[in-house]
């Protein structure tokens, strides 16, 4: 299986600075005015010009606003408070404190879009400290 990662934003041009330096992702491909492919992670990231209101899953309109969705991304980083203070100067939002486990640190965020992120540093054997 192969994993792509789409996201959809109001400001294509705003979007890909943040992801870029949020996170050191790379353009890559364009694909007309309204996408970009963003390499750099293990699945490629395709950022997707939608205009705020136009119709997004099922019925729901697009709304750029913080929403919740049961699905999120982690971003694995060797150093949680160097990305941190990347992904803040870039325009992330933190939500809630680093919060520590025994397999490693994580905080969550939200981009200016709207989607929810995680950064996650391993410790030790990482989630294998916690593996049954």
């Amino acid at each position: 299986m192969k994993l792509l990662l789409n996201l959809d934003v109001p400001d294509l041009a705003a979007a890909e600075r943040f992801y870029v330096d949020a996170f050191g992702l790379r353009p890559a491909r364009r694909f007309g005015a309204d996408v970009v492919e963003l390499l750099g992670a293990d699945a490629p990231v395709y950022l997707l010009r939608k205009e705020p209101g136009s119709t997004g899953a099922g019925t729901a309109r697009r709304d750029y606003s913080r929403h919740w969705t049961p699905l999120h991304c982690d971003v694995v980083v060797a150093d949680l408070d160097a990305a941190l203070a990347r992904a803040l100067a870039a325009g992330a939002r933190q939500e809630g404190g680093v919060r520590e486990a025994a397999w490693g640190r994580i905080v969550a965020l939200a981009d200016p879009f709207g989607h929810g992120w995680c950064l996650l540093q391993f410790l030790g054997r990482g989630y294998d400290e916690i593996a049954t």
